[in-house]
């Protein structure tokens, strides 16, 4: 981080302390967490600059990335090039528009160094109300009241699934559309061309051209 003592960057990292020392990467966050700095604006006066800062880092970190500030105009093909170098690296790219976005970056990435995946993993309902919702809005048009309806109304999925048209169209909220709708999700075939219709379709193209139906399938 000693290189990195001008950078205007440094000034916004207010919510987590720091210090200069010697390191191979910009900014450490982490024991196993190493960051590069890269301007576009440099990268495009100086492109090998990034290529020799990834070969002295080497492996030295588990979790590398290099942080892109776009401060030029002309940034969509230095972008695609920084991109396919990190992949290739095993980098992580972020990017950023301004020294302050990059510091709140490298905040982060240090308030979070010892916090668990759960903190942001997605939090999913696995009750049955939550799981008949998900799948009752599968359907076109059917929103989270109708599913309320439906539920309140008939108890299970499987009594809405049996349920007739002349039921469903009783409930407040279900028009002709929606009924339709549900009842052609819950009757209609999961295979709308079977296997052999289809080959059934190749031959018969075949013999209207005057070949023969195996010449077309293989």
């Amino acid at each position: 981080m000693r290189a990195q003592k001008g950078n205007p960057i440094i000034e916004h990292i207010r919510t987590v302390g720091w210090e200069l020392g010697d390191i191979k990467c910009d900014y450490q966050v982490g024991r196993t967490a190493g960051v590069l700095f890269l301007s576009i604006r440099y990268h495009l006066l100086h492109p090998e600059y990034i290529h020799q800062r990834i070969a002295d880092l080497g492996q030295n970190y588990t979790l590398r990335i290099i942080l892109v500030q776009c401060d030029a105009d002309n940034h969509t093909a230095a972008m695609k090039e920084l991109t396919k170098i990190a992949l290739v690296n095993g980098y992580t790219l972020m990017t950023c528009w301004t020294s302050q976005e990059a510091g709140r970056y490298l905040e982060a990435y240090k308030q979070f160094e010892s916090k668990p995946p759960d903190l942001i993993r997605e939090r999913t309902d696995a009750s049955y109300s939550a799981h008949m919702t998900a799948a009752l809005t599968e359907v076109r048009g059917v929103n989270k009241t109708d599913v309320t309806t439906l539920m309140s109304s008939l108890g299970s999925f499987s009594k809405i699934v049996t349920a007739p048209a002349s039921q469903l169209s009783t409930l407040p909220g279900l028009g002709d559309k929606k009924v339709r709708r549900l009842r052609e999700a819950f009757t209609a075939p999961f295979v709308l061309h079977p296997a052999g219709a289809k080959r059934r379709k190749t031959v018969g193209e075949a013999e209207k051209r005057g070949e023969g139906g195996e010449q077309e399938l293989n």
